[in-house]
């Protein structure tokens, strides 16, 4: 694609990035056909090609963002099914969160959306004030049905306390920063991202890491001043405090790779391993140390899935005789090419792996888009749950909390791979399988 910026507008990082991108495009379409907005809408300009030379017209003109842009950008899932999909290794990911960084910079919202974004972004990074919040949502829950169906805040806020858990777990024993010893001869030591709205949906899930990794002879660091990797800030567009938390994430580990050293950053919430591997990116401008100690960071940065085939996982208990429907999280698949590993890791634990139809297809929890685009994710959803239910499983599995969020509720249990990896080497039962994992084998 040609591109016609000025020699001053290229000395701007940005500028300079999103030009690379935008000439790699050779505007073939193939991304269209995977595109989870352009199937459901049919817009050209809700497809990547579409957004593409919006964003082009948009960053060479100079001018604010209008409100057509921002439409387009905001339904855009950042799922990089696209990336996956397209020939010429167009780096979509950096270009669009450049354009949101511009939007949010020269558009001006409506103000509902404005409060909304100002409360997401202050709320979901906190897991204190998530959980205050999530404690209120559920004292509204009764009262949804006054809020108006027609509008898009009434949407909106409808959308939040659907998603609400009936019941909040407590917080975990194991959570907050400290040392894990290795349960046997330490073999490696790592550090793992606690992250900020999986501690407080489902701590779970960080607990049966822990456990998974001691046991096996790793040393788990929970690293003290790290938190949120920074996706949910970065993905709006709001650039200062996504660096903020990834610089405080970096900061923390940095400590640890210069003290007793790290074979590892663990993450387990796909999402946020996508963010975190791309920080040498993100950081690339910034003075040293920090583009330095960023790459490093990143360099580490490996998902569970990749950690635990790497260091030769077995089971130690009888093969459960449950079928699995493996939901492939977009940012496992797509954002970081990690396609094989949970799969391979869940037969070898003894579950029957099925693969739904249309696996490359986004399930629309997006980070906040199952807030800020409502509707969209609603039929997502209710897309995913089809051809998962067609396959008939009797639980989901997923490595991203905002899927297992997504996805709850559809009539199948939806598990944390992990989970069910450290339930197969000794661990405790899911939770959320009930009744379906306490008929099996391997649970008595």
């Amino acid at each position: 694609m040609q591109t016609n910026f000025t020699a001053e507008q290229l000395r701007d990082p940005g500028i300079a990035a999103s030009n690379q991108v935008l000439r790699t495009c050779v505007h073939c379409g193939f991304c269209t056909a995977t595109c989870p907005t352009f199937v459901l809408l049919g817009d050209e300009l809700d497809s990547p090609r579409g957004r593409i030379y919006l964003i082009k017209d948009m960053l060479e003109s100079g001018r604010p963002a209008t409100e057509d842009v921002a439409r387009h950008v905001d339904r855009c899932l950042s799922c990089l099914s696209c990336m996956t999909t397209c020939p010429s290794g167009v780096h979509y990911m950096h270009l669009v969160d450049h354009a949101r960084a511009v939007i949010e910079k020269t558009y001006v919202r409506p103000w509902h959306d404005r409060f909304l974004r100002s409360v997401l972004a202050a709320v979901l990074p906190h897991p204190g004030r998530m959980r205050a919040a999530l404690a209120a949502a559920r004292l509204g829950r009764p009262f949804v049905g006054l809020l108006p169906a027609g509008s898009v805040p009434g949407k909106r806020l409808r959308a939040m306390l659907a998603l609400a858990p009936a019941r909040l777990p407590g917080r975990s024993t194991l959570d907050g920063a400290r040392v894990h010893k290795a349960e046997v001869t330490r073999r490696a030591r790592v550090a793992l991202l606690d992250g900020c709205a999986q501690r407080v949906l489902d701590p779970a899930i960080n607990d049966a890491t822990i456990r998974l990794l001691t046991r096996l002879g790793v040393e788990v660091v929970v690293a003290r001043g790290a938190g949120c990797c920074g996706a949910l800030t970065h993905h709006m567009g709001r650039h200062d405090p996504a660096m903020a938390s990834a610089r405080a994430n970096i900061d923390a580990w940095t400590r640890e790779t210069e003290g007793e050293g790290l074979d590892g950053i663990i993450v387990n919430t796909s999402g946020c391993g996508t963010t975190v591997k791309d920080y040498g990116f993100m950081f690339r401008s910034e003075p040293s140390p920090w583009r330095e100690r960023a790459e490093r960071v990143s360099a580490l940065a490996v998902d569970i899935s990749e950690f635990l085939s790497r260091i030769g996982y077995q089971p130690t208990r009888e093969p459960p005789g449950l079928t699995v429907a493996y939901h492939s999280a977009c940012s496992l698949q797509h954002g970081q090419r990690v396609t094989t590993e949970p799969k391979a890791l869940l037969r070898k634990a003894g579950f029957r792996v099925v693969e739904p139809a249309e696996g490359h297809l986004c399930c629309g929890s997006a980070g906040t888009y199952n807030l800020l685009q409502p509707e969209i994710a609603t039929r997502l959803r209710a897309r995913k749950l089809e051809n998962i239910r067609a396959t008939k499983p009797d639980l989901i599995a997923a490595g991203n909390i905002g899927c297992l969020t997504q996805l709850a509720g559809g009539g199948v249990p939806a598990v944390h791979t992990v989970q069910l990896l450290d339930w197969m080497t000794g661990g405790p039962e899911p939770a959320a399988l009930g009744a379906v994992a306490t008929s099996s084998p391997a649970a008595r």
